[in-house]
């Protein structure tokens, strides 16, 4: 949990809309972990956040957006019941334990709304705080996507597809 029980998840709305663009479009602008242009705007931030196809929520701490994450089925028809999400924090609060509050509550949520598993398509190699964070949270790397990131830094590099059951 969070370490100063400040923190709360809720539901996103429209008026958690500015942080959430701010917030991704800091996260995008650094090509280290988002497929996006390192020029994304409000437009992509909306569609991403903000479709009423899926839920989004958002991590507030003393008033303050500080992160999202959003929740989805992974496919359609027969492959509805694994889930998908996606997460963004804040950079001034990465390593307070934002992630990890939301992932756990994203399992749970993925949980309650009768999702049997969940898989993260597109983990970016390099981004080793997402790969231990989720590995700690009992996911496993089950493929390599070789070279499908072209890194600002450090061009083409992995993804990895990362899954995890959802039994208690």
């Amino acid at each position: 949990m969070f370490p100063n029980n400040t923190l709360n998840i809720c539901v996103a709305t429209e008026e958690h809309f500015p942080r959430i663009a701010e917030i991704f479009k800091k996260v995008v602008s650094t090509g280290d972990s988002y497929v996006f242009l390192p020029n994304a705007g409000d437009e992509e931030a909306r569609a991403y956040w903000l479709s009423p196809e899926f839920k989004s929520f958002v991590a507030i701490d003393e008033g303050r957006v500080v992160g999202m994450y959003k929740l989805r089925a992974n496919n359609i028809g027969l492959g509805v019941h694994v889930a998908n999400a996606s997460f963004m924090v804040d950079s001034s609060t990465r390593g307070s334990g934002v992630g990890r509050a939301m992932g756990q509550h994203c399992l749970d949520q993925a949980r309650r709304d009768g999702f049997k598993s969940m898989q993260f398509n597109f983990v970016v190699s390099t981004n080793t705080p997402a790969v231990k964070l989720w590995q700690s949270l009992g996911f496993d790397i089950v493929g390599t996507l070789p070279a499908a990131f072209n890194h600002m830094q450090l061009g083409y590099v992995d993804a990895y597809v990362m899954y995890r059951s959802l039994k208690t």
